[in-house]
């Protein structure tokens, strides 16, 4: 009887576990440029699962990411940027294939076209 239970666990453990859905593609750490009027800015992008993140730029700091939406291939969130004292949001709308990024920043200035590669 253990056996037949023990079995029977196993092969329900086995279909849950197939179950499951990878993370979204957009999840991840990005190597991104952000090709600006004042020229190319490249910062690291970091996109969570649970909807939150950061964009770390050495002239431009830590910025929060957050609001982050995935549908399939495309993703969508906010990032606040430190702009010489102002705070300044920035809008996202791109998509991933495969380990490339792509997408544009709306801002008030414009958009800010952005493409990168998974690190």
């Amino acid at each position: 009887m253990n056996r037949i239970s023990g079995g029977s666990l196993f092969l329900a453990l086995t279909i849950l576990a197939g179950c499951a859905s990878p993370p979204p593609p957009a999840v991840g750490m990005w190597s991104v440029d952000m090709d600006t009027p004042l020229g190319v800015i490249p910062a690291t992008l970091t996109l969570n699962e649970d909807g939150t993140g950061s964009m770390v730029n050495a002239n431009l700091g830590d910025a929060p990411v957050s609001d982050v939406v995935y549908d399939g291939p495309n993703v969508t969130f906010t990032a606040e940027i430190d702009a010489q004292g102002q705070a300044v949001m920035l809008d996202f709308s791109g998509s991933v294939e495969g380990d490339a990024i792509k997408g544009s920043f709306g801002s008030d200035f414009g958009d800010i076209a952005v493409s990168g590669t998974r690190q």
